[in-house]
């Protein structure tokens, strides 16, 4: 951050007093701190991993040195070739003693990971979460999702990436499929701390806690490794810790901002922090995916670059399978690597990870791969015809990878532009004309359907209030249930001779003991 807090304490340098400057920096880094609601740590050792080809082979060179435990956090986990492979070397640690703990979610699994696969990894002593599955009780608890991959091994080594584990992910050579492009980090020092921590509070938020034994001692923690300084931002749903940092970032940086997305919808904020950055000279760059199968899908997903194109930033489209990327570099001091995508689901709605480090040879390297990305990419222009798109570096491109995340960050930017323009709750531009004509279009359209043939809309309405005014009723009744247990137990007089007599006892344990 020294360069970033360089440029906004510029300005009250005139002060005789040269521990102005310290203090501006000190609020400043205080306000980072708040923001993300983590900590700025230093000492750590950073290696930058590019692809499949550079972070799987650490995952698992880290696993199978493990001597006391394993957290693996990950939301895919498929039923290839990959997956197995990690599921075999969890299993040979779990085998000999070690323990192992893996977290995968129910929707990043659904329709990929069959529950023989899980079964396989229970039965071999691995202990297996699932986040959050659907439950008919809660119509919309699958909002919230476990999007983290993070890897913790004996406490020791700690990564923090946007790979999930799959083929798609390595490519096939053979079959000139190039690899899903993805970028993630190993990190030692103190930070892996942070690191296993944001790990056992997702383990604990769905079943038993971890042992004392696999949390980090706050009185001991990792002895110094290099001299990274970085924060770990482990991000929750409804709280927007990233969300007001990447702002802060865009507000800050006076040279450069690149960023890389897989699923870019900003919100109308973010959107005029970037414009206004790009107004002010800085140099800010938005590398996407390119690709897809579904023809409707490329208005969709170019709906909210016109608004940032006309305000000076430059947007690129990947050329190759997919751009998985979730990173960010500024000013050459500053990055980020991990899960969150620049959309409301990453920043409010999901468990997220990333690592934000502030450290100018670690910000150089990001620089130089953002380049090296840029050599496989195509710039999106405002008037200009557009060029030939090139075929990927290393074969032919496969097209329809990520297809299902780019259609929700289209529809995100539709619903921001409809919602605006109905509430009047923004000056629209004129870029957004045909996105609002598109929404009053297909509105007419359901009107018109609803006129001709009541019953197409009634009959799905009606299920679905059904369903959410059931879940409600029973929600109610589990409240209600709960209250009335609590009652009883305050007013049992065995259940309070057994809590005084053992306050830590287990309140179940005490239950099962009454006669």
């Amino acid at each position: 951050m020294a360069g970033i807090q360089r440029h906004l304490t510029e300005g009250i340098a005139w002060d005789s007093d040269e521990g102005a400057v310290e203090r501006g920096r000190s609020l400043l880094d205080q306000g980072f701190t708040r923001a993300a609601g983590a900590a700025r740590l230093g000492g750590n050792r950073v290696r930058l991993l590019r692809d499949a080809a550079e972070n799987y082979p650490a995952w698992l060179e880290a696993i199978a040195r493990a001597e006391r435990f394993v957290h693996f956090e990950s939301y895919i986990i498929r039923d290839d070739v990959s997956g197995r492979a990690f599921a075999e070397a969890l299993m040979a640690k779990a085998r000999e003693g070690v323990a192992v703990r893996l977290l995968y979610d129910w929707m990043g699994a659904f329709r990929k990971t069959p529950a023989r696969f899980w079964a396989t990894l229970r039965g071999a002593g691995v202990e297996v979460r699932c986040f959050n599955p659907f439950r008919l009780a809660s119509p919309l608890g699958w909002v919230h999702r476990d999007h983290r991959k993070s890897l913790v091994v004996d406490g020791v080594v700690g990564y923090v990436t946007g790979l999930c584990v799959g083929d798609a992910w390595v490519g096939d050579p053979a079959r000139g499929i190039a690899p899903w492009r993805d970028t993630g980090i190993e990190v030692r020092g103190p930070a892996v701390a942070e690191i296993a921590r944001a790990f056992g509070r997702v383990w604990a938020a769905i079943g038993p806690p971890l042992a004392g034994a696999e949390l980090p001692d706050p009185a001991a923690p990792p002895a110094p490794a290099g001299d990274v300084a970085m924060r770990i931002i482990a991000s929750e749903p409804a709280r927007g810790g990233l969300l007001r940092v990447d702002e802060l970032v865009a507000a800050a940086a006076r040279e450069t901002l690149w960023l890389t997305d897989a699923y870019f919808a900003g919100i109308p904020s973010y959107v005029q922090a970037l414009s206004a950055a790009a107004r002010d000279g800085v140099d800010v760059r938005l590398l996407v995916p390119g690709g897809t199968d579904i023809p409707i899908l490329r208005p969709l997903s170019r709906a909210g670059y016109r608004p940032l194109l006309e305000a000076g930033v430059r947007v690129f489209e990947w050329n190759g399978p997919m751009m998985h990327a979730k990173t960010a570099v500024a000013d050459g001091v500053w990055a980020r690597v991990g899960s969150s995508n620049l959309n409301v689901a990453s920043w409010i709605g999901n468990y997220e990870l990333d690592a934000v480090m502030e450290d100018a040879p670690f910000a150089r390297l990001m620089l130089q791969q953002y380049e090296w990305d840029l050599t496989n990419a195509t710039e999106v222009l405002l008037h200009a015809p557009r060029a030939p798109r090139r075929l990927p570096r290393g074969g032919r491109r496969v097209r329809g990878t990520g297809s299902a995340g780019r259609a929700i960050a289209g529809a995100v930017r539709l619903g921001n532009t409809a919602t605006a323009a109905v509430a009047n709750r923004r000056v629209l531009q004129p870029a957004e004309a045909r996105v609002v004509a598109a929404c009053g279009a297909a509105l007419l359209v359901l009107a018109g359907l609803a006129l001709r043939w009541p019953r197409l809309l009634a009959w799905p309405l009606a299920v679905l209030l059904l369903w959410f005014g059931g879940a409600l009723v029973a929600r109610a009744w589990r409240l209600h249930r709960r209250r009335q247990t609590s009652t009883d137990r305050a007013i049992d007089p065995d259940v309070a001779a057994s809590s005084m007599a053992s306050p830590t006892a287990d309140p179940a344990a005490a239950r099962s003991a009454r006669p």
